[in-house]
């Protein structure tokens, strides 16, 4: 008789992987302003609630379990692997882990976290100089840890998509946009932002 291990109910994982991926954000972000902590505390209760359906309690799978059990019959989907969502729907028949979508999100995730870090570094050096950060990421963009935690977050959805991280998604998106707007124009860069729009 052989027991197969529980897919779902495991808190502890659920901590310790929240834990993970929220401290390894926060050694590359560091926020140190009251918006800097709204935003870093949005993007960690996207991961909370994403490790939350992955290990813990899988409501979108409940929520849905009718509908999926109706057009994908041969699948379990009460099982770790078919919480892949577009894995299992677009019909990958082997280990969801090696997927496309699960690869590309690893993609996205990754790159949003060298998106952040290098950002940071710069960042760090031009505000010790009291300047203006143009060079490396800001050479392109103007709040690249922004764009890299909208990074992170696209990636996990492509790899865990849940009814929460769908919702919260579109709402943090819209909150860094705004965030990155307020961030350009309160900043101690009046005199760059004269110079440019005067």
């Amino acid at each position: 008789m052989s027991e197969t291990a529980p897919a779902y109910g495991l808190w502890l994982l659920v901590l310790i992987n929240s834990v993970i991926f929220i401290l390894f954000a926060f050694s590359f972000f560091k926020p140190q302003s009251p918006r800097d902590w709204r935003s870093f505390g949005a993007f960690s209760a996207f991961i909370v609630a994403l490790f939350t359906e992955m290990y813990g309690f899988p409501l979108t799978i409940y929520f849905f379990s009718g509908w999926l059990q109706t057009w994908y019959p041969n699948v379990d989907w009460f099982s770790h692997d078919a919480g892949h969502l577009l894995e299992m729907m677009f019909g990958w028949k082997t280990n969801p882990h090696f997927g496309p979508f699960h690869l590309l999100s690893f993609a996205f995730i990754i790159g949003g976290f060298l998106l952040i870090s290098a950002a940071w570094r710069i960042l760090y050096l031009a505000q010790r100089e009291g300047e203006l950060a143009t060079t490396g990421p800001y050479a392109w963009v103007r709040h690249p840890q922004y764009v890299g935690f909208i990074l992170v977050m696209f990636g996990f959805l492509l790899q865990w998509p849940t009814i929460l991280t769908l919702v919260m998604f579109p709402l943090l998106v819209w909150m860094y946009v705004l965030a990155m707007g307020a961030a350009t124009l309160s900043r101690p860069l009046a005199r760059w932002s004269c110079a440019a729009n005067c």
